[in-house]
């Protein structure tokens, strides 16, 4: 892969399980990848530290992760995956024994 084309922030705009109002409760919701292949994102009352690994899936650029954080201080972990869509990230987020959740993400220009 030349340029990673997941580095850097993304403003979460879309949930299959949650709305706008629950995603942006205590920040802005967003996703966010490094060049060290780690990321953090953080919606609703979940906020996560990712272990990514970045790829190509079917001629797409593509990540899946692990993640560990807490979601309301209690201990929290599971996986995930993504693809960019033109400037659309789209991905699905599993919370290790519970909830999963397709999201969508748009970058946040500087």
């Amino acid at each position: 892969m030349d340029e990673n084309k997941f580095y850097g922030y993304w403003r979460i705009n879309e949930m299959e399980m949650w709305d706008q109002d629950f995603i942006d409760a205590e920040v802005p919701g967003y996703i966010q990848f490094a060049d060290d292949e780690m990321g953090e994102f953080q919606f609703g009352y979940v906020h996560g530290f990712m272990d990514c690994r970045f790829s190509m899936k079917n001629e797409k650029d593509f990540v899946e992760f692990s993640w560990e954080g807490n979601d309301e201080m209690d201990l929290a972990s599971g996986r995930g995956f993504a693809t960019i869509d033109g400037d659309v990230l789209n991905g699905h987020l599993f919370f290790h024994e519970g909830d999963d959740s397709d999201f969508k993400a748009i970058r946040k220009q500087n």
